[in-house]
C-alpha cells in the first residue's frame, strides 16, 4: 500500500458549465468526506467512446450544469467518513460510478458524471450531494460504491505472485462488469455454449471475455463486421463467429451448426430493432434456454409467443450490475481467471491529464474495442 498526503484546501477539476462550451480545466475547494462517503484521489479515470456526444449535448442526457463529469474510475483512499468500518486510508478501490439510493435503490439510480436518471428521486442525488465525478483530481463518493482491491495481487509484480498490471490497466473493469452483471444474472455456467450478439462492439466483445472467463464450453460471437469477429477467434479456442447478414433463415441455419444453445446474450445497440439475428437465435435455443437483454434497442419487438412457451424460453432484463456482482466480478478478476493487458488482449489506448481532455475524448472515439483511455489527474 502507498503513501498518501493530506487533502489540501484546493485541487483542479474539469468543469462543464454549459453544453455550448467546451469543458474548462478550473481549481476548486477539495471536497470533503462526511458519514456515508470517503475522499480518494483519482488515479485514472474511465473515457467512454462517447463522451463528446455526452457533454456537447448531441446525446441528450440530462444532468446538472455545472457539474464535473467522469465516470468509474481507480484511486486512493484520503479520509473517510465516521461510519467507515472497514476501508482505510491509502487503500486502493475501484470507484463505481452507479450510485444508488440507499432508500430507494431500484427507483433513485444515476451514472456519476454522466447521467441523472429520468426519476425525482434520481435527479435529486445528482443535483444535491453527488453532483462532481472523477474528472478531477479528488472526489467523494459512497462508501458502498469504493470497492477494495487487492493492490499487491493486481499491480504486483510477477515473479511475487502478483499480476503485473499497471493502475490504468484495472479501468477494463468497469467495462467487463456490465455483461457480467446480465451473465450472472442468468447463470451461465461451466460448459454452456452461449450466443452472443452483437459481439464486435466495446461491451459484446466484453461480453466474449467475460462468459469464457466464466467457464463458458462454447461461444458463439454474432456480428456484421467479418474482420473483428475474426480477431475475436484468435483470443480462444472455444470462440466460434456467425455473421449477422440480415438474412434471418441463413443465420439460423449457421447457428445450428455449433449444436445446442444453451444461452443468448443480446446487447444491441438502438439501431438494432429490426435486426435479424435477435429471431435466428431464439429459433436455435434449446429447450429451457436462457436470454438475457442488456442492449439500448429503442421500440417494441415482437416475439414468438408459441416458441417460449413449448420450449421453457426465459427471458430477463438487466441494467448495469449489483455492488454484490461487482465484489464477486473482482474476485474473478484477482484469480486471473479473467487476463487484463496484453495476456487478455486488452490494451491502454491512451492516458490523458485534465487539460489534454479534448485529445481523450477523441481518442476513447476512435479507440478498438479491447482499448481504453483514461484521464489521469
Amino acid at each position: 500500500m502507498a503513501d498518501y498526503l493530506p487533502l489540501p484546501e484546493t485541487h483542479r477539476v474539469l468543469q462543464l458549465t454549459s453544453i455550448v462550451e467546451p469543458l474548462q480545466l478550473k481549481t476548486a475547494p477539495t471536497p470533503q468526506s462526511g458519514p456515508g462517503s470517503v475522499v480518494a484521489r483519482v488515479l485514472a479515470a474511465s473515457v467512454l467512446s462517447y463522451s463528446g456526444d455526452i457533454y456537447n449535448g448531441q446525446r441528450q442526457y440530462p444532468f446538472p450544469q455545472p457539474f464535473v463529469p467522469g465516470a468509474s474510475a481507480i484511486g486512493r483512499i484520503v479520509t473517510l467518513g465516521p461510519d467507515a468500518t472497514t476501508l482505510i486510508p491509502g487503500q486502493l478501490v475501484f470507484l463505481d460510478c452507479t450510485i444508488r439510493g440507499r432508500d430507494n435503490p431500484t427507483g433513485a439510480m444515476i451514472l456519476s458524471g454522466i447521467i441523472e436518471g429520468f426519476t425525482e428521486a434520481s435527479r435529486k442525488l445528482m443535483h444535491g450531494e453527488w453532483r462532481d465525478s472523477t474528472y478531477a483530481e479528488y472526489t467523494k463518493f459512497p462508501l458502498e460504491n469504493c470497492i477494495p482491491l487487492d493492490e499487491q495481487r493486481l499491480l504486483g509484480p510477477v515473479n511475487a505472485g502478483g499480476l503485473g498490471y499497471c493502475v490504468e490497466d484495472l479501468l477494463h473493469i468497469s467495462r467487463l462488469l456490465v455483461p457480467y452483471g446480465g451473465l450472472d444474472d442468468i447463470e451461465l455456467k461451466p460448459g454452456e455454449t452461449i450466443v452472443i450478439a452483437p459481439a464486435t462492439g466495446p461491451f459484446g466483445s466484453a461480453a466474449v471475455r467475460v462468459a469464457l472467463a466464466m467457464g463458458a464450453g462454447r461461444v458463439v460471437a454474432m456480428g456484421r463486421n467479418e474482420t473483428a469477429l475474426h480477431r475475436l477467434c484468435a483470443l480462444d479456442s472455444r470462440i466460434f463467429t456467425v455473421q449477422i447478414t440480415g438474412n434471418e433463415q441463413a443465420e439460423t441455419e449457421a447457428l445450428k451448426r455449433h449444436g445446442p444453445i444453451d444461452v443468448f446474450f443480446d446487447i444491441s445497440p438502438p439501431m438494432a430493432v429490426d435486426s435479424t439475428h435477435l429471431k435466428s437465435v431464439i429459433a436455435v435455443l434449446k429447450h429451457g434456454g436462457r436470454i438475457s437483454l442488456m442492449g439500448g434497442v429503442r421500440g417494441d419487438l415482437s416475439f414468438p409467443y408459441a416458441a417460449f412457451m413449448q420450449r421453457n424460453l426465459s427471458m430477463k432484463g438487466t441494467f448495469m450490475f449489483s455492488r454484490e456482482q461487482i465484489l464477486s466480478f473482482v474476485k474473478l478478476i484477482q484469480s486471473g481467471l479473467l487476463p487484463l493487458g496484453e495476456k487478455g488482449g486488452l490494451s491502454v489506448g491512451g492516458k490523458f491529464g485534465l487539460e489534454k481532455w479534448e485529445e481523450a475524448f477523441e481518442e476513447a472515439r476512435v479507440a478498438g474495442t479491447g482499448e481504453v483511455v483514461a484521464i489521469v489527474p
